[in-house]
């Protein structure tokens, strides 16, 4: 079946006005024959599918393998690339716009012919940059993209701050800021490496306050072999990188895929469709949920309390976001790990799920139980001051991944991702017949807390069809 006679893919549409558009990236082909081009083309065939079409593509880096020194080579992939690879897409109609990466924006001649080649493109950014970081404003959508690698700062993993904030405050009318670049600022999946993986320390948290501070509503990125969702301080990290490269990581985990796209007056929807058409995964976001003094109570003893017998998650699709308030006065000086929550089955196997503190910094940390003899995944979230009252938010959304591990303050505060390691979240935890509150199910001597006045509220969200 060629795509002219596969059944069309019905795309999100937004509601009342907004955009739809499609994000995918690291396709590393360009060579004729080659086996990314082959995947490379099993992705567009489902892009091309979408009906309606999107109004614009955001392909975040590595069009191309690149990363060579043969300036002849390099154009001829580029050429192969543009002119038949994607000779199917009418870039008139639906714009395609681009991120520098590090298979095609290298050093500086390759830089030099990424900005030949994207002669189509804005030539807006900051002169020292022309053809390499630019912005696009469409509407009251602003799209930022910024030169993760730039050779004139140190190459991979640098980038500047000063014109992306002077451009970001230029436009603060924009109803919606995305800035597009393709390395991560966190790491995703647990593959991390400073100015090679993910930006590096010296610009990385100065480029992330911009995006807080200047009300960015997601970073979209690619680089890692992944499809992964995260928050930090109310901002999306949005990576894609399955558009052909044949290698992913981890195997199992993730696969090819692209991901189609809206903005509206409910912010973000998505759903993440692999090189065979199916639905993957899906997000609405920003949650919205009843205010806290609403929540149901959380009583102390195994097996009281609401959500007994509750799924927490059903797998990525429609999933549950279960979120807890948890208030108390830490302990002085305590190191052994502390219960605030535990839920698990009836059975000697460890607890499908512990949220608690641990260490001597008295840090929030949530564990979720792996199959039998493999060590469970855990996330560590802020540290609580010992000797005074604290209440804090945490939440476990099953469609997104790893990343779905939430937490926050207060109502008004925004949202952010514990750092964890692990390629899967709360998608896998299943059923939880018992809870405890402020002990484990082994007892009160099992981890009890150690504090005072520990009271726990919860409620459970579905996320709905998109």
């Amino acid at each position: 079946m060629n795509v002219t006679e596969a059944a069309p893919i019905p795309s999100l549409s937004p509601a009342g006005g907004g955009h739809r558009f499609v994000v995918y990236g690291d396709a590393c082909s360009g060579v004729p024959g080659a086996l990314h081009e082959k995947t490379f083309v099993a992705v567009n065939a489902v892009i091309r599918r979408l009906d309606p079409a999107p109004e614009f593509i955001i392909f975040p880096g590595d069009e191309i393998i690149g990363l060579t020194r043969d300036e002849a080579a390099l154009r001829a992939q580029w050429r192969h690339w543009f002119e038949v690879e994607m000779g199917w897409l009418d870039r008139n109609r639906v714009p395609l716009y681009h991120s520098t990466a590090n298979h095609t924006a290298y050093d500086p001649m390759s830089e030099r012919v990424f900005a030949e080649v994207m002669a189509h493109l804005p030539r807006n950014g900051p002169p020292e940059q022309r053809g390499l970081s630019y912005f696009v404003r469409r509407g009251d959508l602003l799209m930022v993209f910024v030169h993760t690698l730039w050779s004139g700062l140190g190459g991979e993993g640098h980038v500047e701050t000063e014109w992306l904030d002077a451009t970001l405050a230029a436009h603060d009318d924009a109803r919606f800021k995305l800035v597009i670049g393709h390395h991560p600022v966190f790491p995703v999946n647990g593959f991390e490496g400073p100015f090679q993986r993910e930006i590096g320390p010296p610009h990385a948290e100065a480029f992330w306050r911009v995006l807080v501070d200047r009300g960015v509503f997601a970073y979209v990125c690619s680089h890692i072999l992944a499809f992964d969702v995260q928050v930090h301080d109310g901002v999306l990290q949005l990576t894609t990188a399955g558009a052909g490269t044949a290698h992913r990581m981890p195997e199992g985990v993730e696969y090819l895929h692209a991901v189609q796209a809206i903005l509206d007056k409910n912010g973000l929807r998505y759903q993440v469709l692999d090189d065979a058409g199916r639905r993957r995964e899906e997000l609405r976001w920003p949650p919205v949920l009843p205010p806290s003094d609403r929540w149901a109570r959380m009583l102390g003893r195994s097996g009281e309390g609401p959500g007994n017998g509750t799924r927490l998650a059903s797998g990525p699709l429609a999933a549950a976001m279960r979120v807890w308030r948890i208030s108390g006065t830490a302990t002085m000086n305590a190191g052994p790990a502390q219960t605030l929550i535990e839920g698990s089955d009836i059975g000697p196997a460890a607890a499908a799920l512990w949220i608690g503190l641990a260490g001597p910094d008295q840090r929030l940390l949530v564990v979720l139980g792996a199959a039998p003899g493999r060590s469970p995944n855990s996330w560590l979230g802020p540290p609580v001051a010992p000797g005074e009252r604290f209440d804090i938010q945490l939440a476990l959304h099953g469609g997104m991944g790893p990343g779905g591990m939430l937490w926050r303050w207060s109502d008004a505060a925004p949202w952010s991702s514990l750092r964890g390691a692990s390629a899967t979240g709360a998608e896998t935890l299943g059923a939880v017949d018992h809870w405890c509150v402020g002990h484990a199910a082994g007892g009160a001597e099992d981890r009890p807390f150690l504090g005072d006045d520990l009271k726990v509220w919860t409620t459970l969200a579905e996320q709905g069809e998109l």
